[in-house]
């Protein structure tokens, strides 16, 4: 595993993160659309369950997976953290963090650096080259 791929694991969780918040929404949304409608015929016996009932546990089963999400971004973080302040560069450690913890783009990154977009590239290829890999994830 390159540094990259390794710094690049929490943003990947991030965007699964927040794709699942997108889901749970929706779902909630479609939850609130689902009533019943009252007809003088007969319910088919074989028909599934409910619209609602089904969404609540599409959300139920996303949000357990989400929380679990959560916590492995949290134990990542801390992880990318340490092997970060292992860099010996204040303004490489300053550019990893902000695009692997806070997830910044770098565009904004340069704004906040004071620096054009192209050096921010120099610079970062110079704070991957910088990165040691913890042992347990080579």
């Amino acid at each position: 595993m390159t540094a990259k791929e390794y710094l690049s694991q929490s943003l990947r969780l991030n965007q699964r993160i927040n794709s699942k918040l997108e889901q749970i929404q929706s779902l909630r949304e479609l939850a609130t659309k689902c009533t019943s409608i009252i007809t003088g015929m007969p319910r088919n016996p074989n028909h599934g369950g409910s619209t609602m009932a089904a969404a609540l546990m599409k959300i139920v089963d996303l949000e357990t997976e989400l929380q679990n999400d959560v916590n492995r971004l949290v134990d990542l973080k801390e992880e990318i953290m340490t092997v970060v302040k292992a860099v010996d560069n204040i303004e490489c450690q300053t550019l990893l963090e902000l695009r692997y913890l806070c997830f910044k783009s770098w565009e904004q990154i340069a704004v906040d650096m004071g620096y054009n977009v192209r050096h921010i590239y120099r610079l970062h290829d110079e704070a991957l080259q910088k990165v040691r890999i913890p042992r347990t994830r080579q």
